[in-house]
């Protein structure tokens, strides 16, 4: 059983390790080769990744929830106009993309079902048994 404690340390750890991807990720996905978005493709792949191993080692959405968060919270810092003018996501159709396809990656590995318990078989007998015989006779004492 985990303490209150351990699960507000995990949801702090998950947090910064989503906001570190999501940075990560932010400053890559503009990368091209040629017509190819490797940055985009990448930086999905990635986070998803980790939103995926996050979820499956803790088994707990609230750290999943704070890792997205953490994720999508350094997508936003990250996105609006620096101090000097500096723009880390254009207003583009990638830009677009990499915003929506983050926000909806958190969504999916938040709302996921638990596949991990597995249901309990039904336990069955070859033949109905036979009902415990009634009395006709009351006895006389």
């Amino acid at each position: 059983m985990r303490t209150w404690l351990s699960r507000i340390l995990s949801w702090l750890a998950a947090a910064l390790v989503g906001g570190v991807y999501g940075l990560a990720g932010t400053i890559g996905h503009s990368l091209t080769w040629g017509v190819v978005p490797v940055g985009i493709i990448v930086g999905i792949i990635a986070c998803g990744a980790m939103l995926v191993a996050i979820r499956a080692l803790t088994h707990d959405r609230g750290a999943t929830l704070a890792a997205g968060l953490g994720m999508l919270g350094m997508v936003t810092v990250i996105s609006g106009v620096g101090p000097g003018g500096s723009v880390v996501v254009e207003d583009t159709i990638w830009g677009r993309i990499w915003i929506y396809v983050v926000a909806g990656l958190v969504l999916l590995a938040v709302a996921w079902p638990r596949l991990s318990q597995p249901s309990r078989p039904v336990e069955r007998t070859a033949e109905p048994r036979d009902p415990q015989p009634i009395i006709t006779e009351i006895p006389r004492g």
